[in-house]
């Protein structure tokens, strides 16, 4: 055959072997919409597709997706937004990064003023994953505050099988003796931060917490005291109390906040590596008090109760598996950071035995200052601190009251006299404006 009937011919063989090919070429997976809802009903069928362009099995990892199967948690999809970063934080940087020194034999920091400790991570440096917890430690928060003022903050006691088991008042004050991005940067050599976390309602819990001092260096333990209520007065506590409960809830010391322990004190990390997952960021205030509904952003409408109910959406993170000291109840835990604002998402931790038993989830949104600047930061709405052996929660609900960087306060402003004073129900809460968001 020649001229147009073998042209017809090769043209029929062509169309057949692209219908093959096409036949044996999987689909490109479905972009899912913004507001789509992910459950344990549909999870199977969402893995595979993506959202702004990452698979969903790749952005919710295998902890989170045993939540969802096993434990009622529903993520929302949300579009990803930008963080808004404070320029003086940038600047910072650039200025003080180069006198920040890492001992690679003790894990320590030393130089650090402000900024960013290490602006660049590399992957392949067998010190990354304490390096990423450095980061997260000295700044976590695009940049955390200089003083952090929390007079009123819920806590709430979940029952998985039944629900709110009680309510509670807190208060939670903080200021760092570094890293300040008005004035000197550095206001203290010895301590790294002050402390106040104590209950203040009901009437039978106030006083139960702590006034504490963190130091630098890492060998010398946190300095600690407790109120007494039968005495009105406070006692020194053991520094190893930076590992245990605080006042009942199933949150540890060293997991306000997700991570909160000196870095060295762990004594091994590994980073795992970055991938992108989805994350709360732009949440809404998590307790109004006032309101009908005064804890907008947790169903407790659906067992086990304690799940967050809020938008999630794709930011890229550190994944960093950490070693606990013999001595602590976990053997390990893996955390999740954000590469651009080092603020943990994600905590997964693991007993004796490697079996994951608790998970701790943070909700973010970014907030603003009260210094007349734009100090923006972002910081925790609202923090879940899951044990799922004992089928039991606590959850942190940040209040209308908190501010970052109130005007004419500083490290004086968290003392031991401040905590008796609350602790007493004689604290006169300083009345500042609220910031804009």
């Amino acid at each position: 055959m020649t001229g147009p009937t073998m042209r017809f011919v090769w043209a029929i063989a062509l169309c057949a072997a692209l219908s093959v090919v096409g036949m044996n070429t999987p689909a490109a997976a479905e972009d899912l919409a913004a507001g789509t809802v992910i459950n344990a009903g549909n999870l199977d069928q969402m893995l595979g597709k993506t959202f702004e362009g990452k698979k969903i099995g790749d952005m919710i990892p295998d902890a989170v997706q045993g939540m969802i199967r096993n434990w009622s948690l529903a993520i929302t999809l949300k579009a990803s937004e930008e963080i808004p970063v404070d320029p003086r934080w940038v600047e910072a940087t650039k200025q003080y990064a180069s006198s920040v020194q890492f001992d690679p034999a003790s894990g320590n920091v030393t130089g650090y003023q402000a900024g960013l400790a290490f602006p660049q991570i590399d992957k392949d440096d067998p010190n990354a994953g304490i390096k990423v917890m450095w980061n997260l430690y000295l700044h976590s928060g695009y940049p955390r505050p200089n003083y952090q003022f929390i007079p009123e903050f819920a806590y709430l006691m979940i029952d998985g099988n039944r629900g709110i088991e009680r309510t509670m008042t807190w208060a939670f004050l903080k200021v760092w003796g570094a890293g300040w991005l008005d004035g000197d940067p550095v206001k203290s050599d010895s301590w790294y931060y002050k402390q106040i976390l104590l209950a203040r309602e009901p009437y039978d819990i106030r006083g139960v917490g702590t006034f504490r001092i963190r130091y630098n260096g890492g060998k010398k333990l946190d300095d600690g005291w407790a109120y007494v209520r039968t005495v009105r007065r406070t006692r020194r506590l053991s520094g190893g109390a930076w590992m245990d409960p605080i006042g009942g809830t199933d949150q540890l010391n060293d997991e306000i906040s997700i991570y909160s322990p000196y870095p060295t004190w762990y004594p091994n990390y590994k980073l795992l590596g970055t991938k992108h997952i989805l994350a709360i960021t732009h949440s809404p205030m998590s307790w109004v008090p006032d309101a009908a509904n005064p804890y907008p952003n947790t169903d407790l409408n659906t067992a086990p109760y304690w799940n967050p109910k809020n938008n999630w959406e794709p930011r890229e993170v550190y994944v960093v598996e950490a070693t606990l000291p013999e001595e602590h109840i976990y053997s390990r835990r893996v955390y999740y950071v954000d590469t651009k604002t080092w603020v943990p998402y994600i905590g997964e931790c693991y007993d004796k035995r490697d079996e994951l038993v608790k998970m701790l989830m943070n909700s973010n949104r970014p907030f603003k200052g009260n210094d007349a600047v734009n100090s923006w930061g972002l910081e925790e709405t609202d923090g879940y601190s899951i044990d799922l052996k004992r089928k039991h929660a606590t959850i942190f609900l940040q209040g209308p009251v908190s501010r970052r960087n109130p005007p004419n306060m500083g490290p004086d402003d968290v003392s031991l006299s401040v905590m008796e004073a609350i602790a007493q129900g004689t604290y006169q809460q300083p009345d500042f404006p609220k910031p804009d968001w």
